[in-house]
């Protein structure tokens, strides 16, 4: 039972700790952006040599750090994008009355740097594993790279809840490319899927005869994806999913001597459609 329970439990604490340290970090005053970031790079680059290390590691503890150094991976471009240090060109709101294509134009601009940075990232975790046996680390930043993609296009599309209480002051204008709506016909689309891969994976990982260390690496690849599916859920649900993490937001709540001007923002509702 160790066997699974132990993945399904250190997932469940890293997704919920990893989160609340970042948005704690991004909520602290500017002057600290240069320590946090070049921490978080050091760390980039011990994950990603921690990745190749243990790419031929069979064991379930190699499971374990790869998954751990997957994890680290991904938090170093959510670091970057939180502080504004990887965004876009564009910084600043959405012009009044973008629709369509020009609406699309201008969200792309905003988080350009960020998606290829993404793709940067993707490569390396992928040169890191190549031609080894332990995958999990290679599944664990794909699954969190795909459902982010996911929940982008569902926010950008129109949802519910926006979670824009997660974003920093200085990165306010961002909530004007967000849309909120009852929902898009995306959503349903997306959450089917990714409940079916994320069945699939469950199964797989209790299926006989399978190696425990490939059992524990499809638990992780399971249970983060089941996670993935919930915040899904979090965007139209009426839950008050930030409370999770209100203890790390505590940050922002601080008085900021060297906060930047407030960012007018227009109101995040979803505008009229033509």
């Amino acid at each position: 039972m160790t066997l699974y329970l132990g993945p399904v439990l250190f997932t469940l604490f890293v997704w919920w700790f990893s989160t609340g340290v970042i948005l704690y970090l991004d909520g602290l005053p500017r002057r600290t952006f240069k320590v946090t970031l070049a921490v978080a790079t050091a760390l980039l680059l011990l994950a990603l040599l921690g990745l190749y290390a243990t790419r031929d590691d069979t064991r379930i503890t190699g499971a374990y750090l790869a998954f751990t150094c997957g994890v680290v991976v991904w938090a170093w471009q959510e670091i970057a994008f939180l502080l504004g240090v990887v965004t876009g060109s564009r910084r600043e709101p959405l012009p009044l009355g973008a629709q369509g294509w020009p609406r699309l134009r201008y969200a792309v601009q905003a988080v350009l740097h960020h998606e290829l940075a993404l793709v940067v990232l993707f490569a390396a975790v992928l040169a890191a594993t190549w031609g080894g046996e332990n995958l999990v680390g290679l599944w664990t930043y794909v699954i969190l790279w795909v459902m982010r993609q996911s929940a982008k296009l569902n926010i950008f599309l129109g949802v519910r809840n926006l979670n824009e209480g997660f974003l920093p002051p200085h990165l306010a204008y961002l909530q004007t490319y967000f849309r909120r709506a009852p929902g898009n016909s995306l959503f349903p689309l997306s959450v089917l899927a990714s409940t079916v891969v994320a069945a699939l994976l469950w199964q797989a990982a209790f299926a006989d005869g399978i190696a425990d260390a490939t059992a524990a690496g499809l638990v992780f690849a399971a249970t983060l994806l089941s996670l993935a599916v919930l915040e899904h859920w979090f965007l139209v649900l009426p839950l008050p999913s930030e409370r999770l993490w209100d203890w790390s937001l505590r940050s922002r709540r601080a008085p900021r001597v060297d906060a930047p001007p407030a960012v007018a923002v227009a109101p995040v509702a979803s505008p009229p459609r033509h």
